[in-house]
């Protein structure tokens, strides 16, 4: 082996693999319901220990976060990518086929599917096969013709169905869907039947969302469909219930199957919108970029997600005892995830 060769494959490898040289801020992509949670460690971090700077934390819906995540390894690509819902295998697969071959997974809590209304709409609650037919663009594979919420069942109020909720690029829309949605539709005996001869088909039946003006896709700012529910009475929102829980003054939670969003529902999963989060890290940067090591530590403190944890404040649930005892381990150890075993 030359000495010519072996400086290029030094410097080769010095492209994609980070170092302490690159000298830029820890980065986290991805779901919007954990980013006030990133943004609270994010800052806990930057006042303990300003050598490491302050970890920059991006908005951008748990799949585009994902999509950027497993885009490669190297300063241009984040270090973590938070998510409301578990990596899919397809996911893991383009993380595996751009050389981002080692991530940990770490569940640091959980959160609900809320539905929210202004507080003086007069609805109060609503079953999942109500919110199916009012939403779902061919429910039980037929055109969705339900103009008010009467139309879908006759106990409801005859407002306008105007929903504003998260966009497909969403972890909480993909929740929507399998959580909210699917059940409903999959009790119907035909939808069963279809799911066993053509999921993909059944897939799109049960959680596909109308796009006549019934579903309004508001973005990635749940603030931002907070503000709309505020001002528009009589339209509901879909979030994550950490933004119903900051805004109670604004807005009320909508029972689903005579279940309210709280935060004791949601940590029994009594709930039918309870769900974990996640974050995951990109082991291959870990020695290039210090911060990730202390912002992974203080997502999955006690202090920070137990029972008496600071980010209760913004509205995360804790998750069971073993579940944050997981999650402290895999913090220290980073563990890789096994790709194959994601769905």
């Amino acid at each position: 082996m030359t000495k010519s060769f072996i400086l290029t494959a030094i410097a080769a490898a010095a492209l994609t693999v980070p170092t302490m040289a690159d000298a830029r801020s820890m980065r986290a992509v991805g779901s919007s319901t954990v980013y006030p949670f990133a943004k609270m460690a994010a800052e806990r971090i930057a006042r303990a220990n300003p050598r490491l700077g302050t970890p920059i934390i991006e908005s951008t819906g748990t799949g585009a976060g994902f999509k950027l995540f497993c885009s490669g390894v190297g300063e241009r690509f984040p270090d973590i990518s938070n998510a409301s819902r578990r990596m899919k295998a397809k996911e893991g697969a383009q993380c595996a086929a751009n050389g981002v071959k080692d991530v940990t997974e770490i569940q640091i809590g959980l959160d609900g599917v809320a539905l929210a209304t202004a507080r003086a709409t007069p609805i109060a609650g609503i079953t999942q096969r109500d919110l199916y037919l009012a939403i779902a663009k061919t429910p039980f594979g037929k055109p969705n013709k339900a103009k008010t919420w009467k139309d879908v069942n006759a106990k409801l109020p005859a407002l306008p169905i105007r929903v504003y909720g998260p966009p497909s690029t969403s972890g909480t829309r993909d929740a929507l869907g399998e959580l909210l949605m699917t059940p409903p539709c999959e009790a119907n005996a035909s939808m069963a039947a279809l799911k066993k001869s053509d999921e993909t088909k059944f897939k799109a039946i049960c959680t596909a969302v109308r796009t006549d003006g019934a579903y309004i896709e508001a973005g990635e700012n749940d603030n931002l469909i907070v503000q709309k529910l505020a001002t528009n009475p009589g339209t509901l929102g879909i979030f994550g219930y950490s933004f119903l829980e900051e805004n109670a003054s604004k807005v009320k939670g909508v029972a689903i199957n005579g279940v309210a969003p709280t935060y004791q529902t949601i940590s029994t999963f009594k709930y039918p919108g309870a769900r974990p989060l996640y974050i995951y890290v990109k082991n291959a940067h870990v020695r290039a970029i210090p911060a990730i090591r202390a912002f992974v530590a203080e997502m999955t403190k006690e202090s920070a997600i137990g029972p008496k944890g600071y980010m209760l404040a913004g509205g995360l649930v804790a998750a069971p005892t073993p579940v944050r005892a997981r999650a402290q381990i895999a913090a220290r150890n980073l563990t890789p995830v096994k790709f194959a075993e994601l769905k």
